[in-house]
């Protein structure tokens, strides 16, 4: 099985958490990921974003449910630009990202464009 980066798991995490559109529990959580993680990674990947701030959780017997903190697309922005000024040529990585769009991803992009630029 091909493991995946903390960070691309913890963005999953994060995804799943937000689709439920409440609470949950490590278990549930866990049967919404691919590939089977452990229930203690992602306990552990729980935790960490509790930690970081990024999730509040509430006691619920003797475990805890876990809701959002943040906005998941504000999470995921602040990825991207993190990336971003990280990378040596950020314009290629632009470039790759939008080759790698669907086609519903890049008519929301060009719709977002748009907008931007006619507020200018």
């Amino acid at each position: 099985m091909k493991r995946r980066a903390l960070g691309q798991l913890e963005a999953e995490v994060l995804a799943a958490l937000a689709s439920l559109g409440g609470s949950a529990g490590t278990a549930e959580l866990r049967s919404r990921l691919e590939g089977d993680p452990a229930y203690t990674t992602v306990n552990t990947i729980l935790f960490r974003l509790y930690e970081k701030g990024f999730l509040t959780r509430a006691r619920a017997g003797r475990h805890y449910r876990y809701r959002l903190a943040i906005d998941e697309s504000e999470f995921v922005a602040d990825r991207m630009h993190d990336h971003l000024r990280h990378a040596s040529d950020p314009g290629g990585v632009l470039s790759r990202f939008v080759q790698a769009l669907s086609a519903d991803e890049a008519r929301k992009l060009r719709e977002l464009l748009g907008r931007e630029g006619s507020a200018e």
